[in-house]
């Protein structure tokens, strides 16, 4: 199949006197203030292309697959940034296939010699395992937004001269440009420009490299397994995670949600990663990250390219970062042969219309307030009377499938209202009816709501307010 081709200050003065006898003159700090700022941008740009010299020069080419030229027209070959002090700047949307890797020595054909003797099944540095996590990002400096929509490992497709199978195995088959493939036959055709692969291996020492993640861990998680010596013992909470705790809080799936508990986990801890440290420090420091995980990593992307779409992810408001989830529900049980993730196809459309430029074949229509699905998950301890002038309030504004579903566990000072299936239009709607809260794109919230109101501290303000007024 052909893919598609989408990318296409008020400032103070001062009078001081003149001892030269001329008039007295205006000093500006604010003009200084930007001044210094600009040049410390200067400065900052010029030694990170000085570093991006070195590593280009030194350090061995990232991209560690053997593709045929067929495989590489998989993806757009077209320049994503610009050139000399420009080189920092994307010149087009960009979406970029991400995949986590965990690979054992049984998935591989020529494992290393010195993991013939051990008892358990050591993570190897390999990327042509199943891919444990998969995700289409979209860089879009057109309309200033990053767009992240996680598919789960489950998911139920076709892979093309495999049959249907479950989407991590299209890397098993055909690496990254059958998984690319697989990727956009499932989203409706969309082009991919570029692809990376990280391993286990890497995305702990990417994350002791960033310096930790401070992250809330939303319950007590303990998994032992021998075969593979992974042990996961983490206490719930908010705390300062290193690399390898990182990793147990990403790889747990004991839950009743399993893999999409896992995914929501991931949000979780990708959201904290790009408060705590996408900033121009992390910029500056990329050569110097990518010498510690270069080994463990395989992309098409070339340097300039890579620091071009962390460039741009540092400029993008924090409120433009959305997380999606592909649209989908639990395969039942006796309904195939193995456990899947089932695609709606319908919903899949409309979220690549939305956030990712595809045109769908029908009109979406707008979501009226009856026909949203509105979940409430509290965070302040409070009992269920608590909420229901909350309930209220949205019934009011014409809701009217609102349920309470299970508590969030992380104590939160403001509101997060959650789009979970994307529509952050209808999101926002929610919050101007309530007069308070957040709103993120992001699929944390209830798996079955359209919207999920996580409740804060600020709605505890806000129903004292409306008590104290409704007594007068």
């Amino acid at each position: 199949m052909t893919i598609q081709r989408t990318s296409a200050e008020g400032n103070q003065s001062s009078n001081a006197p003149n001892s030269g006898g001329k008039k007295s003159q205006n000093t500006k700090p604010g003009r200084w203030l930007w001044f210094w700022m600009g040049m410390g941008g200067i400065a900052m740009v010029s030694a990170t292309a000085g570093a991006l010299l070195a590593v280009s020069l030194t350090s061995t080419p990232l991209q560690q697959a053997q593709m045929s030229p067929q495989e590489e027209a998989v993806f757009d070959s077209d320049a994503i940034a610009g050139s000399g002090l420009h080189f920092s700047q994307l010149t087009r949307p960009v979406n970029l296939l991400v995949m986590g890797m965990s690979v054992l020595p049984p998935d591989i054909k020529n494992p290393p010699a010195d993991t013939k003797n051990l008892r358990y099944l050591p993570q190897v540095n390999s990327f042509d395992g199943l891919s444990d996590v998969m995700l289409l990002v979209k860089f879009d400096p057109e309309t200033k937004k990053v767009a992240m929509l996680s598919i789960p490992r489950d998911t139920r497709t076709e892979i093309e001269g495999h049959g249907v199978k479950k989407i991590n195995s299209a890397n098993v088959e055909g690496g990254p440009a059958l998984t690319a493939t697989t990727v956009s036959n499932l989203l409706g055709g969309v082009g991919i420009d570029r692809y990376i692969r990280i391993n286990v291996l890497g995305v702990a020492k990417l994350i002791d490299a960033l310096g930790g993640v401070t992250v809330y861990v939303p319950k007590d998680m303990k998994y032992r397994d021998d075969s593979q010596h992974l042990y996961i013992n983490l206490k719930a909470g908010k705390q300062h995670l290193n690399g390898d705790q990182a990793l147990q809080l990403l790889r747990y799936r004991h839950d009743e949600l399993g893999d999409i508990g896992r995914i929501q986990r991931q949000q979780m801890v990708i959201r904290a990663l790009i408060d705590q440290t996408l900033n121009p420090v992390t910029l500056a420091q990329i050569p110097k990250i990518l010498n510690v995980v270069k080994d463990n990593i395989d992309t098409n992307l070339t340097v300039e390219e890579l620091v071009a779409l962390v460039g741009f992810g540092v400029r993008t408001n924090r409120t433009n970062m959305q997380m999606l989830m592909l649209p989908g529900r639990f395969s039942e049980q006796g309904e195939y042969n193995a456990s899947y993730w089932i695609p709606n196809r319908d919903g899949i459309a409309k979220l690549m219309g939305q956030h990712f430029g595809l045109q769908s074949i029908s009109e979406n229509p707008v979501n009226e307030p009856t026909a949203l699905r509105v979940a409430i998950q509290d965070s302040t301890g409070s009992d269920r009377s608590q909420l229901r002038p909350l309930i209220r309030a949205l019934e009011q504004a014409g809701y009217r499938n609102i349920y309470i579903a299970r508590p969030w566990t992380e104590p939160l000072e403001v509101t997060n209202i959650i789009a979970q299936q994307g529509d952050g239009n209808s999101a926002e709607s929610i919050r101007n009816a309530l007069g308070f809260g957040e709103v993120r794109v992001e699929s944390t919230g209830s798996l079955n709501s359209d919207i999920s109101i996580q409740v804060g501290k600020d709605w505890l303000q806000k129903k004292s307010l409306l008590e104290n007024s409704s007594q007068f």
